[in-house]
């Protein structure tokens, strides 16, 4: 029996919560979280709430129910050197050491690592730490993306054509995130239809879980401000309608030599999650960024299909032997949609603002899963943040079947509440199927 330490509390977390328990050889969860995640502390033995920061508080919860091992959830405690502080406590983790979550806290890391090593995938870019030559730069390119050297949550990605659409704006923007980061990064931008692959990492091999495509924007039909995801869909075939087997097998290639480049870059081998966001172009599978833990909500569509005891999947991790354990999905498919407050995402003047910090109740849900994120569980019921608040999942043989548990069980759900209704459906797919064909010039 091993006592698993968890770090985080979004429905992410909950998510990995649930597949720690599914394990045969009955683990004891202990999660330290934040804020009062009600689906995480239902499934734990212990929880202690506090801040990511405070390492002593992790180390005191850890040393008293003699951890075995770590998951880390979320990106900030990566980025605060919690995997370090662990290992220095003989604490094994599911996740990287601080140098090596660079792959997702640092933009620039991750882009000159894969020039550095000629590894296929990188758009045209540069990267600035002042204004100088971004004019110039700029006027190469037919399309502008631009992003701050640092974590923004999924919302500090600019692109002309959506966030602006001037060579004047795009400096513009440059200059804001030069005043609060050391560097910009600027991509050209792609034209083609993004997924998400997360790959299961022990340093030497790397193992994909079903692609994912998510949902950035707020709005139906891709409207809107970006987010941290709205949603997302997976296939009962392991593709995604608009791509093929090779797209992925692709994306796999370009992850597994971006693993073997961190090795050879730090003599470190990378332990977690590799999580890397692609889009399939007219030229092929191109990279736009890597995380390095589970996607939120991509872990939804994925943990709740493993077939193979996750307990061994993350000692395998550790123990550097993945090569040696055959990873199997269940052949379903998945839709995620976020319940958020009415008020996400709209300007603070507007009158559904005031949606958020409201009650909400939740009914009969049928047979689709709930993971809770940013919600407060108090004597008197269920609370929403201003941030995302359930992520419910239709699991089902087909997208059509799976899409309609989803949507069921969102009207369940009562109060101030919003979500995308067109996230997994048959028309929304369409125009992913069509776009891409468009972009590859094949008839009809």
């Amino acid at each position: 029996m091993s006592n698993v330490l968890l770090i985080g509390n979004g429905a992410r977390e909950h998510a990995i919560a649930e597949a720690i328990l599914r394990s045969r050889h009955e683990p004891r969860l202990f999660s330290y979280m934040k804020s009062n995640n009600p689906g995480i502390a239902s499934l734990s033995e212990k929880v202690v709430i506090g801040d990511y920061s405070n390492f002593e508080n992790i180390k005191k919860f850890a040393k008293e129910w003699n951890i075995d091992f770590a998951i880390i959830g979320p990106e900030d405690p990566l980025d605060n050197g919690v995997v370090d502080f662990l290992q220095e406590l003989n604490i094994p983790c599911v996740g990287p050491t601080k140098s090596l979550a660079r792959l997702e806290t640092s933009k620039s890391f991750t882009r000159d690592l894969v020039k550095k090593y000629n590894i296929p995938g990188n758009p045209k870019f540069e990267t600035f730490s002042s204004m100088e030559g971004i004019s110039d730069f700029l006027d190469g390119l037919e399309g502008i993306v631009i992003k701050p050297d640092g974590l923004t949550g999924g919302k500090g990605v600019r692109v002309q054509g959506d966030h602006f659409q001037t060579k004047e704006e795009a400096l513009e923007y440059c200059r804001e995130i030069l005043a609060e980061h050391p560097l910009v990064i600027i991509d050209e931008k792609l034209e083609g239809e993004e997924f998400s692959l997360q790959c299961l990492c022990d340093g030497k091999t790397v193992v994909a879980t079903p692609p994912v495509q998510d949902h950035k924007r707020r709005f139906v039909d891709d409207k809107g401000p970006n987010t941290g995801g709205m949603g997302s869909y997976s296939s009962e075939d392991h593709s995604l309608p608009f791509m093929s087997l090779d797209d992925v097998a692709e994306g796999l290639a370009i992850t597994q030599k971006v693993a073997e480049a961190i090795f050879k870059e730090t003599g470190e081998y990378y332990k977690g999650v590799m999580y890397g966001g692609f889009i399939i172009t007219k030229n092929g599978v191109k990279l736009l960024e890597y995380n390095a833990r589970f996607g939120d909500p991509e872990a939804m569509n994925t943990l709740p299909l493993l077939k193979t005891d996750f307990i061994d999947i993350c000692n395998a991790i550790i123990e550097g032997t993945l090569g040696n354990i055959p990873i199997e999905f269940e052949k379903k498919a998945t839709v995620c949609k976020y319940i958020v407050p009415k008020g996400y995402g709209l300007p603070e003047d507007h009158p559904d603002a005031k949606s958020t910090s409201s009650k909400i109740e939740v009914g009969d849900v049928g047979t689709a899963k709930l993971y809770y994120a940013s919600v407060d569980k108090r004597e008197d019921g269920l609370y929403m943040s201003t941030s995302r608040a359930i992520g419910v999942v239709g699991i089902a043989d087909n997208l059509d079947a799976a899409e309609q548990i989803a949507e069921k069980a969102i009207s369940a759900i009562k109060g101030p509440v919003a979500h995308r209704p067109d996230i997994g459906t048959g028309k929304l797919i369409e125009k992913r199927i069509r776009h891409m064909k468009e972009i590859k010039g094949v008839e009809g």
